[in-house]
C-alpha cells in the first residue's frame, strides 16, 4: 500500500545567521510566511519585503539573497497518524533549489547540492522519535558561497560571465545572462511530499519504445526497478504492463529488485512531429502487487508514450557532413526555435503558462524546441504538451557557455543529475535529441580557453564520455550529439558550417543580417537578432518619464553587450544613421529583428535538403528585456513572432538573390505535390501596377523545394528606389525590394481605416492609397490585454487588409488607427518621430 502527502502548506522563512552574521536587510526580516513550491525572492516580493526584481533596476539591489543562508520550517503534526501503519517513510523532494540540509524533529535526514535532480530520503526513525509534533526544516546555504568556495578550491576556470555558475549545479542563467536578471534564488521550487509505503514500491519505470522499421509492429521494453522493505525483501511480486491492448506480467522472486517487461503493439498508430501526420498517445499502465490471488496493489505508474523512431542522420558527404533530425524513417525539415525557462523563479511556471508559451510556438510553425543548456530540465507538463502538439524536443544536458570541473563533488551529482533527468523525460514522445552542452566546445576551441586551461579538465569529460554513456545505457532509443554547435570527425572544426550543428553569430555580433546569405549552414542551431519588447511590457517594467531608448530604466533592461549600439548600426545600415525617437526606434528595431530573421530562415531554408533545418534564437524571454525572443516576457508576440509563422508555413515562396540573378524558392513541407501558378510582377511602388511580369506553372514535389529564375525582364528594375517584386500564387506573397529602405521613395502613409466591433473583438481595415511597407497594429498601446492577430502586412496601392483585434471592442477607432498605435515605415522614413 503506498500513500502521498502533500507538504506544500504551512512554510514559514527566516534568515539564517552565518557565522553569527546576517547581511543589513535579512537582519530586519525575521520570520515570515512563505509558499511552496517557490523561493526566497518570490516569498519576499509577496509579501512586500523587496521591491520588484523586474521592475526598474531593483534587481541590483537584492545581490545579498543570494549571499544568505535560508531556513524553510513547517511543522508535521497531524500526519504521524496517517503515517504510522507504513513499514516505511519517505521524504520526497522533486527540486531543492540548491545546497541544503534537511532536519526532522532536530535530527538530519539529508543533504542535497543540486537543484536539476530530485531527492528521497528515508524519514522513518525520524518520525518516530521526533514527538507528536516534528519539525520539517529545510536549511538552504548561501549558494555564492558554496561555488565561490568550488572556484577557490579548484581554480578559476573561463566562462563568458563573470560568476560562478560552473562551480554549482544550479540553473546558470540565475547568475544572469545576456537576457536575463541576476537574481541568485534558494528555495523548495518543486513539490515536497511525504510517501508512505509498505512491502515493495516502483522505484523507477523506464520505458523504451521503438517500431520495426516496416512499421508493423510497436515495441515497449519496461525496465522496472523496485525497492523493498525489510519486511517486503523476502515476499514474491508481481508486475503487470500494458498499453494499447497488449499486457505483459512477471512474477517477482523474493529478493529480486529489476526486471524487464516486453510488450509488442501490432499495427501500431505511429506518432509524428507536426505536419507529418498526427500525434496519437497511449496510455503505458505498470502496477506492483503481491503474489497471490486478491493480494493488494503496492503502487502504480502511469505515463502516455508515442510509437515512432527517432535518429539524428549525420553520415559524411561530398560536402561534408550534414545533420538531420530522422522520425519513423524520414527526415524533418526543422522549423526550431529555443526555448530558455519561461521565467527567472521557474516555480511561477504552470500548465496554463506552459500550454500558452508551446501554443504560441506550435502556431508559429515551430516544429522542435531546444531547451537550452543554462536552463533547466522543464516539468512533465513542458514535454507532454509537446507530445500533444507534435513539438519535437531537443534536450541539452545543463551546462552552457564556460569550462566546467570535473572534480568531486560536482562529477558525482553531474553522473545522478544526467541519469534522472534521461529516465525521467525518456517515457515522452516528444524527446528526440540528447546534447551534451551549449557552445562548451566550441568555446575551447575559439574563445582563448586553450592558454588559460592548460591541461587541467573543463568538461569534456562530461560530453564526450560520461554522457554518451549513460544515454546509451538508459535510453539507446535515441540520440545522443556531443554539443551545440558540434561536428563529427577529427580535426573538424565544432563550428564548421559543412558538418553538423553550427551557430551564426557573426551577424547581431558584427555584421549586417543581409550577411546571413552568405553562409551555407548544414544546420543552424542558433542564430538571432535582438528587439525591444511590446510597449505595454517595457512600459509596465520601467518608470523613466519619458521612455528614450537610453534613458536608465530601458538601458538596465538591455543586457546584451553594446546591445543598444548594435541595435543602432543595424537601424542606420537600413533606414539611415539619425537620432531616433522612441517610437520610431521602438517600432523599427522590432522591424529590423524580424526582417533579420526572415533573411536567415528563407536562405537557409532555400538550401533544403542541404540545410535541413533552423532553430533560431530564441522564441521567449524569462522577464521584461530587450532580446532576441519572439514571444516576450509578458508572453505579449513581437513583430518577430508574424515573421515566424509566415516563413515557417508549411509551404512558402521566398525571393533569393543569385550568382545567376534572383530566383523564387518554392518550399513544400507537405505529403502532397504543391501544384499552383505563379506569378512575378515587377512593379511600380507609386501605382501598383505591373511594369513587367510573368506566370509560371509549378509542381513542387511532397517535402521538396523548387527554384525558378525570375526571367531578366522580370527580375532587373528600372528604377530601384520605385519598384518592387511580388510572387503572388503561392499562398502569402513574397516580396523583394531592390533597394534598402532609406533609398526607397516612401511617401507619406495615405489610406482609408475602418472599424467595426464584433462581440469582444476589434475588426479594423485599412484600405492603401500609396504604398505602405510593414504596418503594425500596436493595440497594447491602448490596453494591455489587447492583441491583433497579423503584423508586418505590406500593401499595394488599391489594396486592403483587415486585422482582426482580439479583445478590442472597446478601444478608441481614432487611436487604433493613428500613429503610434498603427505603424508603418513610411511613418518613420517621411515623418521621422
Amino acid at each position: 500500500m503506498t500513500s502521498w502527502f502533500d507538504l506544500g502548506e504551512g512554510w514559514t522563512l527566516t534568515a539564517v545567521p552565518h557565522e553569527g552574521v546576517l547581511p543589513d536587510p535579512a537582519a530586519a526580516l525575521g520570520e515570515i510566511p512563505a509558499t511552496v513550491p517557490g523561493c526566497v525572492h518570490t516569498d519576499l516580493l509577496d509579501r512586500g519585503l523587496i521591491e520588484d526584481p523586474y521592475l526598474d533596476d531593483n534587481e541590483d539591489r537584492l545581490g545579498w539573497i543570494g549571499r544568505t543562508d535560508w531556513r524553510y520550517t513547517r511543522t508535521l503534526e497531524g500526519l504521524l497518524p496517517a503515517v504510522g501503519a507504513a513499514e516505511r517513510v519517505d521524504l520526497v523532494c522533486e527540486g531543492l533549489d540548491t545546497v541544503a540540509a534537511l532536519r526532522v524533529g532536530g535530527r538530519e535526514v539529508g543533504r542535497t547540492a543540486n537543484m536539476h535532480r530530485s531527492y528521497r530520503f528515508d524519514v522513518t526513525r525520524a518520525l518516530a522519535e521526533g514527538g507528536p509534533a516534528p519539525a520539517l526544516e529545510v536549511e538552504f546555504a548561501s549558494p555564492y558561497r558554496y561555488a565561490e568556495a568550488n572556484r577557490q578550491r579548484m581554480g578559476p576556470l573561463p566562462g563568458a560571465y563573470d560568476e560562478p555558475y560552473q562551480y554549482i549545479r544550479k540553473m546558470a542563467c540565475n547568475f544572469g545572462w545576456d537576457w536575463g536578471p541576476t537574481v541568485v534564488t534558494s528555495g523548495v521550487w518543486r513539490p515536497i511530499r511525504l510517501h508512505a509505503w509498505s512491502t515493495a514500491r516502483l522505484a523507477t519505470v523506464r520505458p523504451l519504445v521503438s517500431v520495426s522499421e516496416d512499421g508493423s509492429l510497436g515495441r515497449v521494453s519496461a525496465h522496472v526497478e523496485v525497492e523493498r522493505t525489510g519486511p517486503g525483501t523476502d515476499l514474491p511480486l508481481t508486475l503487470t504492463a500494458t498499453v494499447a491492448g497488449a499486457t505483459a506480467a512477471v512474477t517477482l522472486a523474493p529478493g529480486q529488485t529489476e526486471v524487464v517487461l516486453d510488450l509488442v503493439v501490432a499495427e501500431p498508430a505511429l506518432w509524428w512531429p507536426r505536419g507529418h501526420g498526427a500525434q496519437p498517445l497511449h496510455d503505458l499502465v505498470v502496477e506492483l502487487a503481491g503474489a497471490g490471488p486478491d493480494t493488494p496493489r503496492l503502487d502504480t505508474w502511469e505515463r502516455r508514450i508515442g510509437f515512432r523512431n527517432v535518429a539524428v542522420r549525420s553520415e559524411p558527404d561530398r560536402a561534408g557532413a550534414g545533420f538531420a533530425v530522422r522520425v519513423n524513417g524520414r527526415d524533418v525539415l526543422v522549423r526550431g526555435a529555443n526555448w530558455i525557462p519561461d521565467d527567472a523563479f521557474p516555480s511561477r511556471i504552470g500548465r496554463d503558462r506552459y500550454r500558452e508559451r508551446i501554443d504560441q510556438a506550435r502556431d508559429a510553425g515551430i516544429n522542435l524546441l531546444r531547451v537550452w543548456g543554462g536552463g533547466a530540465y522543464e516539468s512533465e507538463v513542458f514535454y507532454e504538451l509537446c507530445s500533444e502538439r507534435g513539438i519535437l524536443v531537443w534536450q541539452d544536458f545543463l551546462f552552457a557557455c564556460a569550462a566546467y570541473p570535473e572534480d568531486e563533488p560536482l562529477a558525482s551529482e553531474v553522473e545522478a543529475e544526467a541519469r534522472e533527468a534521461v529516465v525521467r523525460l525518456s517515457p515522452h514522445a516528444s524527446l528526440a535529441v540528447w546534447c551534451g552542452n551549449n557552445e562548451n566546445i566550441w568555446g575551447h576551441e575559439d574563445w582563448g580557453w586553450k592558454d588559460r586551461l592548460g591541461d587541467r579538465a573543463w568538461g569534456a569529460g562530461y560530453y564526450l564520455d560520461l554522457l554518451p554513456r549513460v544515454v546509451a545505457e538508459l535510453d539507446p532509443t535515441r540520440p545522443y550529439w556531443p554539443g551545440s554547435p558540434y561536428s563529427e570527425g577529427e580535426g573538424v572544426h565544432p563550428n564548421a558550417a559543412a558538418h553538423g550543428t553550427m551557430h551564426l553569430w557573426d551577424v547581431w555580433n558584427q555584421e549586417d543580417y543581409t550577411v546571413y546569405r552568405d553562409h551555407r549552414p548544414r544546420f543552424a542551431a542558433e542564430f538571432g537578432y535582438q528587439a525591444p519588447p511590446a510597449h505595454a511590457t517595457l512600459r509596465s517594467a520601467v518608470t523613466d518619464d519619458p521612455l528614450t531608448p537610453t534613458s536608465p530604466g530601458v538601458l538596465h533592461h538591455q543586457k546584451a553587450d553594446d546591445g543598444n549600439g548594435k541595435l543602432a548600426r543595424g537601424l542606420a545600415a537600413h533606414f539611415g544613421d539619425r537620432e531616433w525617437g522612441f517610437d520610431d526606434w521602438h517600432y523599427l528595431t522590432q522591424v529590423n529583428q524580424a526582417r533579420a530573421l526572415t533573411v536567415g530562415i528563407e536562405h537557409f531554408r532555400s538550401t533544403w535538403p542541404y540545410c535541413t533545418g533552423t532553430v533560431m534564437w530564441q522564441l521567449n524571454d524569462c522577464w521584461p528585456v530587450t532580446s532576441w525572443a519572439a514571444v516576450d516576457g509578458a508572453g505579449r508576440r513581437k513583430p518577430l513572432w508574424y515573421a515566424l509563422r509566415r516563413v515557417y508555413a508549411d509551404r512558402v515562396a521566398t525571393v533569393q538573390p543569385t550568382a545567376a540573378g534572383l530566383a523564387v524558392v518554392l518550399g513544400n513541407d507537405t505529403d502532397e505535390e504543391w501544384v499552383t501558378e505563379v506569378t512575378l510582377a515587377r512593379r511600380d511602388t507609386g501605382t501598383g501596377r505591373a511594369v513587367a511580369a510573368s506566370a509560371h506553372e509549378v509542381r513542387v514535389a511532397p517535402r521538396g523545394a523548387l527554384r525558378v529564375p525570375v526571367p531578366a525582364g522580370v527580375a532587373e528594375p528600372g528604377d530601384p528606389a520605385r519598384e518592387v517584386l511580388t510572387v503572388d500564387g503561392a499562398g502569402e506573397r513574397a516580396w523583394w525590394f531592390f533597394s534598402r529602405d532609406l533609398d526607397l521613395e516612401y511617401r507619406k502613409p495615405e489610406f482609408e481605416a475602418e472599424t467595426r466591433v464584433d462581440g469582444s473583438d476589434l475588426r479594423v481595415t485599412v484600405r492603401a492609397r500609396v504604398l505602405l511597407r510593414d504596418l503594425v497594429l500596436n493595440v497594447d498601446r491602448l490596453d494591455p490585454g489587447a492583441s491583433a492577430d497579423s503584423a508586418l502586412v505590406t500593401l499595394l496601392p488599391g489594396e486592403s487588409h483587415t486585422f482582426t483585434v482580439s479583445g478590442g471592442a472597446a478601444l478608441d477607432p481614432a487611436a487604433v488607427t493613428a500613429p503610434p498605435v498603427l505603424r508603418c515605415v513610411n511613418d518613420a522614413l517621411v515623418n521621422p518621430g
